[in-house]
């Protein structure tokens, strides 16, 4: 993904991207999972390797445990007792794949390069067709920037900005937090369904003052579109800045609430609904 380099006004524009590799249809890993075969490698033990890529124990983990399932071969493996005391070592098949992985990003910088050097806008193009092939069943794809952490008793909550001034809440655990590799400043997408997301029909000329409501999230927009089906309806209301937030509701209520295109609305959804997303 592109990064800016605000230190300097005269500091030279740098192009970056990022690839992982797949398994049939899942993501085996990219180059956060590599750096932590890498580390294991080199350290013999999980705990170390941790601590080197600063992820937690129980993410480290996870992370091998999806590793080692989407492979359809163990990755890593763990030895207990014995004269070293245990361990844990990389398969053969696991360090192929860090060669092979190390290899293919020296070529992928090379051609980042050549395309930078060649396109006009390349970076923010290349940023986006890299957003725009995220595969997902949620039908609401918001993107924006980081804006706040704040570390609770046993969850985080996120913040993001939106284009067009609008921040939505993610309430998420301190581990997807670590694992997502969230902080002020970075790229993050939110996935709602649009199951989850409830329309209020408001007073255009009102002021934007947040409603009287038990959901953190209040997105105001236009409605843009209402797609009746037969018992329910999509509406779709379009927020500054372009982004699009779509509703499925029942006909009664689109009656309800007389919502019809060009109408000032707002949609609501809790911060629990919310799912955080990176592309690494």
């Amino acid at each position: 993904m592109p990064t800016d380099t605000p230190s300097s006004p005269s500091a030279p524009l740098e192009l970056a991207g990022s690839l992982w590799f797949q398994a049939g249809e899942q993501t085996l890993g990219g180059a956060s999972r590599i750096a932590l075969l890498a580390a294991i490698r080199e350290t013999g033990s999980i705990t170390g390797a941790a601590k080197a890529v600063r992820m937690s124990y129980k993410a480290a983990w996870d992370a091998i445990d999806a590793m080692n399932n989407l492979a359809g071969e163990p990755l890593v493996e763990r030895s207990t007792g014995g004269k070293g005391g245990g361990g844990t070592t990389l398969t053969p098949r696991a360090l192929r794949l860090i060669e092979t992985f190390r290899a293919v990003e020296r070529e992928h910088r090379k051609f980042l390069e050549r395309a930078g050097a060649a396109i006009d806008n390349f970076a923010n193009d290349w940023a986006l067709i890299g957003r725009m092939g995220v595969k997902t069943s949620a039908r609401n794809q918001l993107y924006g920037t980081v804006s706040a952490v704040v570390r609770g008793a046993v969850n985080d909550e996120v913040s993001l900005a939106l284009p067009g001034g609008q921040t939505l809440v993610a309430v998420l655990t301190h581990e997807s937090t670590e694992t997502l590799g969230l902080a002020v400043g970075g790229d993050a997408f939110a996935l709602i369904k649009s199951s989850w997301v409830v329309l209020i029909a408001v007073d255009a000329t009102a002021d934007s003052a947040p409603l009287k409501l038990s959901t953190r999230n209040q997105l105001r927009g236009t409605v843009s579109a209402v797609k009746r089906g037969a018992v329910s309806a999509e509406v779709s209301l379009t927020l500054n800045g372009g982004a699009v937030v779509t509703a499925v509701v029942t006909n009664d209520s689109v009656d309800a609430l007389d919502l019809k295109e060009g109408d000032a609305a707002v949609a609501a959804f809790k911060a629990s609904s919310v799912i955080l997303g990176v592309s690494e």
